[in-house]
């Protein structure tokens, strides 16, 4: 349904390539791995041989990290609950686009807020949106703390986000 005036002058373009042809041409479904977890959980390092396995066996594949898209697509959101709420249902999207592309995604984010998770499953759709659970302690994740964020939010440097 349209929200504003801008998007009731929008229409979803139909192409003459349908996501079921090209993944018939890589052949391999498409969908997504979300990985969720506290930072330092292991999200991204996993993501990456995940997906270098994958590339080796011939599966078309993409990582959405949340630092990379930080940096990019999603540089203008602050840490705030709505941003981070914003941050996940772009990703969700861009997710939604790769799917469509034929495209094996793997996003590695910390989504604390499963209403967001949810949003994302209801964009990407229920069969093709997989969540992964990286449980690492939180006594592990200190221990790694490979940005030093948690040396940060323990020395008071840091605002953490309590969910």
């Amino acid at each position: 349904m349209p929200t504003n005036d801008v998007s009731q002058n929008l229409f979803a373009q139909t192409t003459k390539v349908t996501r079921a042809q090209r993944e018939g041409l890589n052949n391999h479904k498409a969908f997504t791995l979300w990985f969720t977890g506290l930072s330092s959980s292991g999200k991204s390092t996993i993501a990456a041989e995940l997906e270098a396995r994958l590339f080796k066996a011939g599966y078309r594949t993409y990582i959405l990290d949340g630092d990379n898209t930080r940096l990019g697509v999603n540089s203008d959101l602050s840490f705030s609950v709505k941003d981070r709420s914003e941050n996940i249902r772009r990703v969700a999207q861009i997710s939604k686009l790769f799917n469509e592309a034929g495209i094996i995604v793997i996003a590695s984010f910390i989504a604390p807020f499963k209403n967001d998770r949810d949003a994302s499953r209801n964009i990407i759709g229920e069969d093709s949106f997989i969540e992964v659970f990286i449980d690492s302690s939180l006594e592990v994740c200190k221990m790694r703390d490979p940005k030093g964020l948690y040396k940060q939010a323990l020395a008071g440097k840091l605002k953490i986000l309590q969910v």
